[in-house]
């Protein structure tokens, strides 16, 4: 009986050493060096995916400057697409009325591109 137990005992402890072999083995490889996955492709030029394309700048507060890395390039990437079309208009409450100047604006600004946008798809293609 001694035997069987000496046997019994060194199969297990057998089995449990090959088991973190056998898990190595069923993870997925990814990219050329096998530790990193595959990088994204970056979004198209016309996307909004701000957060996207400001990947990879710093997330950390920084003492005495507004705001993290990051977060300046996404108001940034924003202040570009409606703040030209937009500067100048307040951004106060007027009571009574439901949005701001400044918001009805940018509202208007996105209507107006995406009747560019549609226009600009349905047209006929000169030959």
């Amino acid at each position: 009986m001694k035997l069987q137990m000496k046997i019994g005992a060194l199969t297990v402890g057998l089995a449990l050493a090959a088991l973190p072999a056998a898990t190595a083995v069923a993870v997925p490889t990814y990219g050329p060096d096998y530790n990193t996955p595959p990088a994204k492709p970056a979004p198209p030029e016309h996307a909004k995916a701000y957060g996207l394309r400001c990947q990879g700048k710093s997330k950390k507060h920084v003492k005495g400057e507004k705001g993290t890395e990051f977060s300046r390039c996404v108001h940034g990437l924003k202040v570009q697409d409606f703040g030209p079309k937009c500067q100048g208009t307040s951004k106060k409450h007027v009571k009574g009325e439901k949005k701001t100047a400044f918001a009805t604006c940018v509202v208007a600004a996105k209507n107006v591109s995406a009747d560019k946008k549609a226009q600009e798809e349905n047209a006929p293609a000169e030959s």
